[in-house]
């Protein structure tokens, strides 16, 4: 293969020829997308890890952690997470209007990508959810999680209840809300 040109001089070239085009960094990118093609050139992809799932051991301890607790919000939190698979920021922003008892459905409003979605959840979580939803209900909440303050969770606070729980449970590592999600598509998988 012949010496290759360094890459500054090389751009130092092609911005002599490019400058006339007044161009943006739009234009740039749609330019080197199709020089890519003319030189069949590959991007290579980013290597893909396999999530680290909990073990069933794990989630054993984990919701012993919780049930022990006795804190029946964060409960009905870790059981959403768990049984729907919705992402945090979903579950921050689900309001009791969106849960629907008939169907055993939720409706997650400007999701992931802004798009709307419907999730099931198992009839055996219905009443769970039912007598949470009344509580709430009665406090004149408008989301099916807020705080003390009448203020829906953070992502940040979801992400704390969970740490608490795996420290409770004497993990070697936090579990985090998307590892549940994993963790419920694993299992569905069984």
């Amino acid at each position: 293969m012949d010496e290759r040109t360094p890459a500054s001089k090389k751009a130092k070239e092609l911005a002599k020829y490019l400058r006339r085009e007044r161009p943006d960094y739009n234009y740039l990118k749609s330019v080197f997308r199709h020089l890519r093609l003319l030189l069949e050139i590959e991007v290579p992809l980013g290597e893909k890890k396999l999530p680290d799932v909990p073990t069933e051991e794990e989630i054993r301890r984990y919701y012993q952690a919780v049930w022990q607790a006795r804190n029946p919000q964060d409960m009905v939190i870790i059981k959403t997470l768990l049984y729907t698979g919705v992402r945090v920021s979903e579950l921050v922003n689900i309001k009791l209007e969106d849960v629907d008892f008939q169907s055993c459905q939720i409706r997650i409003n400007a999701g992931k990508g802004g798009k709307d979605k419907i999730v099931p959840f198992p009839v055996s979580f219905k009443e769970v959810l039912a007598m949470h939803t009344n509580t709430m209900g009665q406090k004149k909440a408008t989301y099916l999680f807020e705080s003390t303050w009448k203020r829906k969770y953070t992502t940040r606070g979801i992400h704390k209840i969970l740490a608490k729980y795996a420290e409770a449970a004497e993990l070697s590592k936090p579990i985090s809300p998307h590892q549940l999600r994993h963790f419920l598509l694993t299992w569905l998988k069984k």
